[in-house]
């Protein structure tokens, strides 16, 4: 960026104001300066820099190319021009510009970072924009702008493994980066081997850097339904338990009379009180109290929730039923049984059959 003498100090201010994001404040002051002298080169540069973080790309276009007219050596103009032809979808002129930033500043990392993505498209030069990005992280190991190029390449030629170390590099050098965060979060839901508790906190960490993002609030909300849902599994668990135990569906030379010794009863009790402690402490000791607190807020909004929840408190409830009263009737024995499993075993069935569908 050229800058000759001394800065003017609205466009010192615009500075400041576009390091807080601000870019529409910035954009008056640079007006404002641009109308008292429109040969400031810096000011167009900035001016181009705030009309890309807005969208306005042919303001950006007109404002790099104005800066340009004023320093046809200009760094940042060629690429800040590169990146609103990009998203004009003038491809060949954006990678012209972006080679003209290279040409400039030659061992700048930002050049490179300019040209690997003005080469995204088409996806024959897939392998060009790799190689780009790949020299920009050389040059600046240490800028999250460089990582980010190499994810992107690596994304487009199919590289998961190279994404997944620029994640894991944007988070060495920023901790609290929401991107990366993001990222991490998502390839974790897509994990095979993923539980969902690290799902789970893998959003909630996402969301603590981008309280905003409705896309991972949805994907923590989403994992927590997934683990209510889970919990029918441990009240079916404790239904087989109960059922054994009882003698319901007596088998071969096993005792059958009814009702069932009162110590092996009790044992069974115990037992079905460890799978859902057990249950309960795997599945949401490493939950932040966060997603604690989510898991009750969908139950009290989400009826799908609610019924899950309502099916495994059932379940159990008929299970503590068959073991804590000694029936002498076999028939309310297998009544109770059937009444515990089918209403879960339904559910669960028609979820997946509406997942294939979906799918």
């Amino acid at each position: 960026m050229s800058e000759t003498g001394t800065e003017h100090p609205l466009t010192a201010q615009a500075a400041a104001l576009i390091e807080l994001g601000k870019f529409d404040k910035a954009k008056e002051l640079l007006a404002r300066r641009l109308a008292g002298n429109p040969d400031d080169g810096l000011a167009w540069v900035r001016m181009a820099l705030c009309h890309n973080s807005t969208s306005d790309f042919e303001e950006a276009l007109h404002a790099s190319q104005e800066a340009l007219r004023r320093d046809p050596e200009d760094f940042s103009a060629h690429r800040f021009r590169s990146f609103a032809l990009r998203r004009l979808a003038r491809s060949e002129e954006s990678v012209a510009a972006a080679r003209e930033a290279v040409r400039v500043l030659p061992d700048h990392w930002a050049g490179y970072v300019a040209l690997s993505e003005a080469l995204i498209y088409p996806s024959d030069r897939w392998p060009q924009a790799y190689e780009a990005a790949v020299t920009a992280v050389r040059l600046g190991p240490e800028e999250i702008k460089t990582h980010y190029a190499l994810w992107k390449a690596s994304l487009a030629l199919g590289r998961h493994d190279v994404c997944e170390q620029a994640v894991r590099e944007v988070l060495r050098i920023d901790p609290s980066n929401a991107w990366a965060l993001q990222e991490l979060a998502t390839r974790k839901a897509y994990s095979k081997d993923a539980k969902l508790p690290e799902v789970a906190q893998g959003y909630v960490q996402a969301l603590a850097a981008a309280p905003g993002n409705q896309g991972m609030r949805r994907g923590l909300e989403g994992t927590l339904f997934r683990m209510v849902r889970g919990t029918r599994w441990l009240a079916l668990l404790c239904l087989l338990i109960a059922a054994v135990t009882a003698r319901v569906f007596p088998t071969g030379d096993d005792p059958t009379a009814l009702p069932a010794p009162l110590d092996t009863r009790l044992y069974a009790l115990v037992l079905m009180a460890a799978v859902w402690a057990l249950g309960a402490w795997r599945a949401y000791r490493k939950l932040p109290q966060g997603a604690k607190l989510g898991v009750w807020s969908l139950v009290r909004r989400e009826f799908w929730v609610k019924v899950s929840l309502y099916e495994a408190v059932w379940s159990t409830v008929c299970a503590v039923l068959i073991v804590t009263v000694p029936w002498t009737d076999r028939m309310i024995l297998q009544v109770l049984t059937h009444a515990g499993w089918v209403p879960p075993l339904i559910t669960i069935w028609f979820e997946r059959a509406a997942l294939r569908e979906a799918r």
